[in-house]
């Protein structure tokens, strides 16, 4: 079953069967940096160059208090994502570049530990997040952009609904090299459909706080 969000503090927690969501803190430092290390070389061909000083505990601080304000800005909600059965960081989600006004708009991306790929914990994680950009944050379009010979994430994006919208030329410099990516897009009515087949297959709706079935 996936729980309805509800807050610890000023922590929202999004909890799934076997995941659940949270903001990054400082205490999750060693678990990041050892889990990020391990997986240097699976993740080095899908994100930007890492800085020489990316693992230290001086920018992890950094990048937590960045965290933290554009999380009271609203303008991005960053999740690192643990497994339920032992609170082990299994990888991390991103609900950005949040617009408002006329767009109501966010962009996702994400990053799996090498040791966790594969094994579904991401496919509950972004069932997890969809329903709190719909229905808590009452966006209207999730976007999401891979590199287009990234099988793995467009499978994800897929199951998951999102439409192939286009192709964006030299969109992201990746791995040191300016790259093209696909555009992937989720709307509010889509996801709408998406519960509904969901629940006509014997699930139960994501929107309503039950599981969508992903593994």
């Amino acid at each position: 079953m996936i729980s309805l969000p509800f807050r610890r503090g000023n922590q929202t927690i999004l909890r799934g069967q076997r995941v659940f969501l949270r903001a990054p803190a400082m205490g999750d430092y060693a678990g990041w940096a050892s889990l990020r290390e391990q997986s240097r070389a699976f993740l080095t061909p899908w994100e930007p160059i890492w800085a020489d000083d990316d693992l230290t505990k001086a920018a992890y601080r950094h990048r937590v208090r960045r965290f933290e304000e554009e999380i009271a800005n609203g303008t991005s909600y960053p999740f690192f994502i643990f497994r339920e059965r032992d609170n082990r960081l299994v990888g991390g989600i991103t609900l950005g570049n949040i617009r408002r006004g006329v767009g109501q708009s966010g962009m996702i991306g994400y990053w799996s530990g090498a040791p966790f790929a594969g094994k579904g914990y991401m496919t509950e994680a972004l069932s997890l997040l969809i329903p709190f950009a719909f229905d808590q944050l009452r966006l209207h379009r999730l976007e999401a952009a891979c590199i287009p010979h990234n099988a793995r994430s467009i499978r994800l994006l897929e199951k998951a609904g999102f439409q192939k919208e286009g192709l964006l030329r030299s969109y992201l410099k990746i791995n040191g090299f300016w790259q093209d990516h696909l555009l992937f897009a989720l709307i509010e009515s889509d996801g709408r459909m998406l519960d509904g087949r969901m629940a006509s297959q014997g699930g139960t709706g994501g929107r309503s706080g039950g599981g969508t079935g992903c593994s």
